[in-house]
């Protein structure tokens, strides 16, 4: 089992006074028979209490507001995260034929996983590459899924910067380019399509050590920042975890924080201030493991340095941490 202290700190700086702000984060690793929570807390500048509470979903969402004048907030949340083994998928040898048959029943009891969503929509080149996927892989549900997040891996390269944080699979379609949202994104577009249910996964991933090209990649990609990716739903296994970032299975590197239909469920700070005042806004996460060589505690003290934001006057701090 592999233990590890995790920070993230999210900063915004204005250019001016603001008034009440009132802020919602889903910051809190969920706890399950996959990964245990042993800690976690939320600290505020200018100080705040936040309440927590857990969504439709299942998340932990803590709450805060700050009604005094301010030029800056800055939050910050530090938890302990205990990953267990993590078993091998179970391969299903169910078939896609079975699956239709199952349409009426998956929809019952699991239509927020199965509809289409505004970052998510079954536009015409989303069901041409689930078709791909159908006739590449080997016709059962297991196969489909490992085949379309493949897919996804061979055809979209990683690039930060292609999209932005509202972006849709549409723009990421159009570039062949993006980042960890968009290609979950895309693979839930996929999958729903077909009648698999599948749910959004924000969270975090724990770069390897080495210097070889994966773990190299792994830590452009999750060293410092949020990470995403996707559970689909086999009907006689369960949910399953694929990261279509790598093209490969979720393990014990990946500590999920919350699942939704798509990004928009579960941005990791939301709110909104009062003020003719103009933002910018600064991420930095540092996971590492939870003790040092001495078997102590320790974590270290992070900070983040805003960029430049355009000016508004009822300002939304909400989906602006694009997910890596």
């Amino acid at each position: 089992m592999n233990r590890y202290k995790l920070v993230h700190v999210t900063q915004f700086s204005y250019d001016g006074i603001v008034t009440e702000s009132y802020n919602e984060l889903r910051l809190r690793p969920r706890h399950d028979e996959g990964q245990s929570c042993l800690s976690f807390r939320v600290t505020t500048n200018p100080v705040a209490k936040a309440v927590g509470h857990q969504d439709y979903f299942g998340n932990w969402v803590h709450q805060f507001h700050i009604l005094p004048e301010h030029k800056k907030l800055r939050v910050e949340t530090e938890a302990v995260i205990l990953m267990h083994p993590v078993k091998e998928p179970p391969v299903s040898t169910l078939t896609l034929a079975e699956l239709d048959a199952m349409r009426d029943d998956l929809a019952d009891e699991h239509f927020d996983w199965l509809a289409a969503s505004g970052y998510c929509p079954f536009v015409p080149e989303i069901l041409e590459l689930a078709a791909d996927a159908e006739r590449e892989c080997d016709g059962t549900i297991h196969g489909l899924v490992q085949t379309a997040s493949s897919l996804i891996h061979k055809r979209f390269r990683y690039q930060q910067g292609a999209t932005h944080v509202h972006s849709s699979v549409e723009d990421c379609l159009e570039t062949k380019a993006g980042v960890c949202q968009d290609f979950s994104h895309l693979l839930l577009a996929m999958l729903r399509s077909r009648g698999i249910p599948a749910r959004y996964v924000s969270g975090y991933l724990v770069p390897r050590q080495g210097n070889d090209e994966k773990a190299a990649m792994e830590r452009v990609i999750g060293g410092l920042a949020s990470h995403a990716w996707v559970q689909a739903f086999i009907p006689d296994t369960g949910w399953i975890g694929l990261d279509p970032t790598s093209g490969e299975y979720v393990d014990a590197q990946h500590i999920r924080v919350a699942y939704g239909r798509d990004y928009g469920d579960v941005p990791p700070v939301r709110g909104v201030y009062k003020g003719h005042a103009g933002q910018s806004l600064a991420v930095d996460v540092h996971v590492r493991p939870a003790v040092d060589d001495d078997g102590a505690e320790q974590l270290l003290e992070t900070s983040a340095t805003p960029p430049p934001d355009p000016e508004e006057e009822i300002h939304a701090q909400q989906q602006q941490q694009q997910q890596q």
